[in-house]
């Protein structure tokens, strides 16, 4: 089956979300690279013929945080291996280090088409890639420096997905200790080398409109000090993204290392603005999250990776409160869907103050509403796309049709859709998945499924 282009560039539905509300039976005109020109009332249409995307219409999700890669082993570490003691984090990155060591090139690009597609089938338009399997398993280098990074972007090619591509510097094994041989293929020697890597991956990614670059850190563990300020000190117009504070281990272990926390150092030696994303931080105390939330960076959290990983949870209220900006990601993808995301994100924090709508500061507040435009708007920024209203004309048509007579969505006033959306909807509420204008999933299937997944099939076949 191959993606249907939809013949007429005027389209019509039930409502589309703007940033002033709902619209009610609009009308869109797109241009044939899919942006919008103008959207207006139907009557200000005319008679014109119209396509009718036929339910209420949304902006794509973004995912500010993947590693494609692990989707192969999503569901095969929840077991206590023999003799493994307590499990944790740390014994889990062991287990992700075994297939890290085993996959080629070919299975890369296998998996990742196949997590992307899943991924616009849960109505994700849009994922940062945070990519540190550079090289062969044993280390040596691939011929093309951007082997690895060309098989991520041939994989969203395939699926259709907006690709942000975050090479990252991973340079040691954890603070001041060499790299374990598992650890090989994840290497750049120096700053120069990873300079390299990222010339390679931009010479990857030449002439793909849905494409950004950006560039970061693995964590402050896995880089020298004097290497992460110098990187984030350089001029770069795409986003920064690291790992920060993850574990407590992590920020002891940064204490011992740097004398500060690991969100206190960076804010600290760093000049952190709105371009950074700190992905998890979810061992901060009360000034890094107030100074966090001052910076205008944004916090990343992937709430289904976290609780698999047993992370803990991320101030969210605290933060919120202050002013930070936050996005999710599904990182493992133990979770595809941005709704359980953002189900989670907020119950997590119901659970700890054993209250219901803490994100919601003034009478009238509407949890789903701060949690969409919130989580949408930071996620752009995230990806190195511009933000502002959803549709607004020069934007790419990125959209999910919701099925207005799902039993979810039905009879819903128009301020409830993104709370009936986001705390009782699933996959199963998005009719269509857009990009560009173009259906690339439609009833509920990705149009090239099968392929995609006889692919990824074949690719875990061969171990």
């Amino acid at each position: 089956m191959t993606r249907q282009m939809i013949t007429s560039r005027r389209l019509t539905c039930a409502a589309l979300l703007t940033a002033n509300g709902w619209l009610e039976r609009p009308v869109i005109t797109l241009d044939a690279s899919g942006c919008v020109q103008k959207i207006e009332s139907r009557a200000a249409a005319g008679d014109a013929p119209l396509m009718d995307l036929g339910g209420f219409v949304v902006p794509g999700f973004p995912n500010a945080h993947s590693h494609a890669f692990q989707y192969a082993m999503a569901g095969l570490a929840e077991h206590l291996a023999p003799g493994s003691g307590a499990d944790d984090f740390w014994s889990w990155r062991e287990a992700m280090y075994g297939l890290a060591r085993r996959i080629a090139p070919a299975q890369m690009e296998a998996v990742a088409a196949c997590v992307y597609a899943e991924m616009l089938r849960h109505g994700i338009t849009a994922v940062a890639e945070f990519h540190y399997l550079h090289h062969a398993p044993d280390g040596t280098h691939y011929a093309d420096a951007a082997e690895m990074s060309a098989r991520l972007i041939a994989g969203a090619k395939t699926a259709g997905i907006h690709l942000t591509l975050v090479p990252v510097l991973y340079a040691m094994g954890g603070f001041d200790r060499p790299a374990k041989p598992s650890q090989q293929r994840f290497l750049s020697q120096s700053v120069e080398a990873y300079r390299e890597l990222l010339a390679a991956a931009a010479k990857a990614g030449a002439g793909e409109r849905d494409f950004v670059l950006g560039r970061g850190v693995h964590s402050l563990r896995a880089a020298r000090a004097p290497d992460v300020k110098a990187l984030f000190a350089e001029p770069f117009a795409g986003p920064f993204h690291l790992h920060i504070a993850e574990q407590r281990q992590e920020v002891e272990d940064c204490v011992a290392h740097l004398g500060k926390r690991p969100v206190q150092w960076l804010l600290d030696e760093v000049a952190v603005d709105r371009r950074f994303s700190l992905v998890h931080a979810t061992h901060i105390d009360a000034d890094e999250t107030a100074r966090l939330a001052r910076s205008g960076a944004t916090a990343v959290l992937c709430p289904s990776t976290e609780g698999n990983l047993g992370d803990g949870f991320f101030p969210l209220k605290d933060y919120v409160a202050a002013g930070g900006q936050l996005t999710i990601g599904t990182d493992s993808h133990v979770g595809l869907s941005p709704l359980e995301e953002l189900r989670w994100l907020d119950y997590g924090q119901r659970l700890r103050s054993e209250r219901r709508n803490v994100l919601c500061a003034r009478p009238g507040d509407d949890s789903g509403e701060l949690l969409f435009r919130g989580v949408w708007a930071a996620g752009q920024r995230a990806l190195g796309l511009a933000d502002g209203d959803y549709f607004a004309a020069g934007r790419v048509f990125d959209a999910l049709v919701i099925d207005e007579e799902h039993p979810a969505i039905y009879g819903k006033p128009a301020a409830r859709r993104l709370a009936a959306l986001i705390y009782a909807g699933d996959a199963s509420v998005i009719k269509t998945v857009l990009r560009r204008g173009v259906e690339v999933v439609r009833g509920g299937k990705h149009v090239r499924e099968a392929e995609i997944r006889a692919a990824y099939r074949d690719a875990v076949a061969k171990g």
